[in-house]
């Protein structure tokens, strides 16, 4: 078994035992937990300090799993991220699988499909939306890279994915999209 399946297994199986695990994004380093569980999404937050009435984005593996998540897809969302050339949260009206501290207080739940293959890999493998949030104290800087995580999260985390720990690339937070009441995407961030 190489080392990416490894941290792949070890991942899944901290977010299987309902804890919160540090790991590398299509983004940055974020924190984590299956987002089903709202124990475990209260364990992250208070490890965060984030607000409750603050929201964190799920990513999910594919289409079928973001109609789990969301009650309303818009049609033509699959040539939408067939045709994305960046990381793309879509905030879509939320569905009752997801734990209470991830919809926002207008009922919506941000969803982005892994990019990133270790990511990807963990979604698929653990069969639930993943918890994503960046990997830093409420307030901080969010860190783009392993090196930039503070120490403290580091060790409140329960789990730390060593998989690209030494890896400096950066890449910009996701673009963000939201479904009008008319059914049209609005860009929220770009």
């Amino acid at each position: 078994m190489t080392l990416f399946q490894q941290e792949v297994e070890m991942a899944v199986d901290a977010l299987l035992m309902q804890q919160v695990i540090l790991y590398p994004t299509d983004t940055v380093w974020g924190l984590g937990c299956d987002a089903e569980v709202p124990r475990a999404v209260e364990r992250l937050y208070k490890l965060k300090g984030r607000p409750e009435d603050k929201p964190s984005i799920v990513l999910v593996a594919d289409l079928d799993m973001m109609h789990r998540y969301a009650s309303a897809v818009p049609d033509g969302l699959a040539e939408l991220l067939a045709a994305q050339t960046r990381p793309t949260t879509y905030l879509l009206p939320a569905s009752k699988q997801v734990a209470p501290l991830l919809v926002a207080s207008d009922g919506t739940i941000g969803l982005r499909i892994a990019q990133d293959e270790f990511c990807h890999k963990v979604v698929r493998r653990l069969g639930h939306g993943l918890v994503s949030t960046s990997a830093n104290l409420s307030g901080n800087p969010t860190p783009a890279t392993y090196a930039q995580v503070d120490p403290l999260i580091i060790r409140k985390a329960d789990y730390v994915v060593s998989w690209r720990q030494d890896d400096t690339t950066t890449v910009a937070p996701s673009r963000v999209v939201r479904l009008a009441a008319d059914g049209r995407l609005e860009v929220v961030r770009e």
